[in-house]
């Protein structure tokens, strides 16, 4: 979360690689919202939708344990193509959880999404927060950026933000110091050894990675682009023990590389968020492509876990 400006708040800040009107289409239009709209895993069925000052979206989220969720969302204020106003939360048995302002605005051809949410408390704004992270709700922005992608550039992604309350150096640390790397890096309940450390411009990385059942499996990345503190692309793939591509015994028709990049953006006194993108690199079958998009649940609880590790080594060091 960006800083907010009173402690009843909490604020969101995207800049996504899509131009202005897209971004606001994905926001209003029916056929877009349902693509993107809600953590992974859920579906959003649309009842009604009037994007006007007074007007409502009635709709219901449908979770992947199958409990269904009804909102109806109203609006108090639709500047076209620049902001947005409205209540979320409330249903019919209920009233809204919290006031949203989200404002749009084009930058170099980019579009800089800012979503605020107001509560009555600030124990309210605080407790929100961390159900927000429990259910993984964050990653509805993610989608937003992946729905972008495919849009914009044709591009099957997957993206995932975290923020910690750690320094860009710090966390730029735990990605390309060794005695770091191997702390968190992994799901839940796995363990990682280095094999062949050589992380720089060009360099590669062997490691073993133990799992909670027990087996073992081997990775590699190769190193394309270090930018101290900002940036860090890599290029990984299953491997055997020598280092030599293999397919991963969990998933025969994972594609054979993924190409990783790594972004590091300050958003306040030591406060770091990190957004990770994966895709495929190089050619993959259609299976292999299919393969990738429908585990991308599955990549974000991973992730997730590892970054739980990750938080409590920053807050450790």
């Amino acid at each position: 979360m960006a800083k907010a400006n009173r402690d009843n708040e909490l604020r969101l800040v995207r800049l996504y690689d899509a131009p202005l009107k897209l971004v606001w289409d994905a926001w209003v239009d029916d056929k877009h919202i349902s693509n993107w709209w809600g953590p992974r895993g859920f579906s959003l069925t649309t009842k009604s939708k009037d994007v006007r000052k007074g007007g409502q979206w009635v709709y219901t989220m449908h979770g992947p344990d199958g409990v269904d969720y009804p909102n109806i969302t109203t609006y108090h204020e639709v500047v076209e193509h620049a902001k947005l106003v409205y209540d979320h939360g409330a249903n019919e048995e209920q009233g809204p959880m919290f006031r949203v302002t989200v404002t749009f605005e084009e930058v170099n051809n980019q579009t800089l999404m800012d979503f605020t949410m107001a509560f009555d408390s600030a124990d309210a704004a605080k407790k929100t927060e961390q159900f927000i992270k429990d259910a993984g709700g964050n990653a509805t922005w993610d989608r937003l950026g992946e729905f972008l992608e495919e849009k914009q550039h044709q591009k099957d992604v997957f993206i995932i933000n975290r923020s910690f309350k750690a320094s860009k150096a710090l966390l730029f640390s735990c990605w390309t110091d060794p005695k770091h790397f191997a702390h968190w890096m992994g799901p839940t309940g796995s363990s990682m050894e280095l094999l062949h450390v050589d992380i720089r411009e060009g360099g590669s990385l062997l490691y073993a990675m133990g799992n909670a059942d027990g087996s073992n499996m081997f990775g590699k990345a190769l190193y394309r682009t270090i930018q101290p503190n900002d940036l860090l692309v890599h290029v990984q793939h299953f491997c055997d023990e020598n280092g030599n591509l293999c397919k991963p015994p969990f998933a025969p028709t994972w594609p054979d590389k993924m190409l990783t990049t790594v972004q590091f953006f300050e958003e306040g006194p030591n406060e770091t968020r990190i957004t990770l993108r994966w895709e495929i690199e190089g050619d993959a079958t259609d299976e292999e492509r299919a393969t990738f998009h429908e585990a991308k649940l599955g990549m974000t609880g991973g992730w997730t876990g590892s970054f739980d590790k990750l938080e409590q080594l920053a807050a450790s060091l």
